[in-house]
């Protein structure tokens, strides 16, 4: 792809957008970032606090545990860490410098301070408002449709920021529509390294590390140390069980940071960390592992922009075929297969669903990275689904189609009764 192309630095943009760093599951940390955000507006710790949530955050709050808590799971205590030990400047590392202190300060603020959570419905899947008070004085900070995007900052009643919303619109990043398989897999072969490398060291450094981790200590199910014992010689075995165990660790408190794909640490590390393995074990180039990254992060976000941030599609799906295409290529593929990767993957595990961030998360994640795997496996072995197997259609434009309309559209009556499901209705 020329750089004179509008796609060219488009998806530099995108890539800037989404592979950005985060500690802790991005939902509880976003609750966190508003209630950092909402303290420092009313400029004192609040005696009262009202969280109101769309089902979808409810979900991903529920089970997760927050991270720099003490293990601590829940929208209260997302909240209230940001609240009481939260940097907002830091955004989506927002809680990454808490004091042992303060960690008691927090848990002593949620003994003491009343905390009422309200599931709302605005028309956002992705929505979260934090309204703290003292005395007569309040805050209110509104998160809407992605993790960082403040749409209301409101003091007293007079309005210090807003921005429009419109349904699950993300107005403020870079068009995702430029995407397409062909352009990708232009630009990932032709991108000048400088551009991305630095993004793309911050994704190995980061991912690499916290999947070492889930390895070396205890949380969770321990997907990824069940998955090496069964195998651990084969790369395949261990592509999938290094995503999982960073998955094991992120679910399940780890203070270590993720670099994210999509909005999420899961899909982040789904998407990187099977490349990272198959690379080595290949003994691939410097300069080809960037290609391949390159190529798998835009691939998941691809397959993720249609769906939505949230949804009861779970995002592993998408992140294990965005490995998959990584993996296709490291292993001497070109654009043909690595498309049929992308569809067989997605084909073979589309009817996982997303139940909320939690401990399972690393079980689905081994699944997707196999599916990716796999995907690629059949085609070069003259294997493949066609069109109108199942979801699957002709072209691989076609059937990233029909799972987004699948993953927004579709699955949300699934979503709204795991929700219901999860808070006991």
């Amino acid at each position: 792809m020329d750089r004179s192309d509008p796609r060219y630095h488009a998806y530099v943009q995108i890539l800037k957008e989404e592979l950005i760093p985060a500690m802790g599951c991005t939902e509880p940390i976003a609750l966190a970032y508003a209630g950092a955000v909402a303290r420092r507006t009313l400029g004192e710790l609040p005696d009262r606090v009202t969280v109101q949530a769309s089902g979808s955050i409810i979900k991903n709050v529920k089970s997760v545990i927050v991270p720099n808590t003490d293990h601590l799971k829940g929208i209260d205590a997302a909240v209230s860490a940001g609240i009481v030990a939260g940097d907002p400047d830091k955004k989506l590392e927002v809680i990454a410098s808490v004091t042992p202190e303060q960690i008691q300060a927090m848990k002593q603020f949620m003994d003491e301070v009343p905390i009422e959570i309200e599931h709302i419905d605005k028309g956002c899947t992705f929505d979260i408002v934090v309204i703290v008070h003292h005395k007569d004085e309040y805050a209110k900070v509104r998160i809407a449709n992605y993790h960082t995007n403040i749409v209301l900052i409101e003091k007293n009643g007079e309005i210090l920021e807003q921005a429009k919303v419109s349904g699950d619109s993300e107005d403020g990043l870079t068009d995702r529509n430029l995407l397409d398989m062909e352009h990708i897999w232009d630009f990932a072969m032709t991108v000048e390294i400088d551009e991305v490398k630095a993004l793309l060291d911050q994704q190995i450094s980061c991912n690499m590390t916290i999947a070492d981790e889930g390895l070396k200590n205890d949380y969770g199910a321990n997907i990824g140390k069940v998955l090496l014992a069964m195998d651990g010689d084969n790369v395949r075995v261990k592509a999938k069980a290094m995503a999982a165990a960073g998955s094991d660790a992120r679910m399940n408190g780890c203070e270590l940071p993720v670099v994210i794909n999509s909005g999420s640490g899961n899909q982040g590390i789904t998407t990187s960390v099977p490349v990272i393995i198959y690379a080595r074990e290949l003994h691939a180039s410097e300069e080809k592992l960037y290609r391949a990254l390159t190529l798998a992060n835009l691939t998941t976000i691809h397959v993720k922009t249609p769906i939505g941030r949230l949804s009861a599609y779970c995002g592993a799906v998408g992140a294990g075929a965005g490995a998959g295409a990584g993996i296709a290529y490291l292993c001497g593929g070109g654009y043909k297969e690595v498309i049929h990767t992308v569809v067989n993957a997605l084909a073979i595990v589309s009817g996982i669903v997303c139940d909320g961030a939690k401990a399972s998360c690393a079980a689905k994640i081994a699944s997707a990275v196999d599916a990716g795997i796999l995907g690629y496996n059949m085609y070069i072995r003259g294997q493949q689904f066609y069109g109108g197997d199942g979801i699957v259609s002709n072209g691989v434009e076609n059937t990233l189609k029909n799972i987004g309309r699948l993953g927004k559209e579709r699955m949300k009556e699934t979503n709204d009764e795991i929700i219901k499901i999860m808070i006991g209705e």
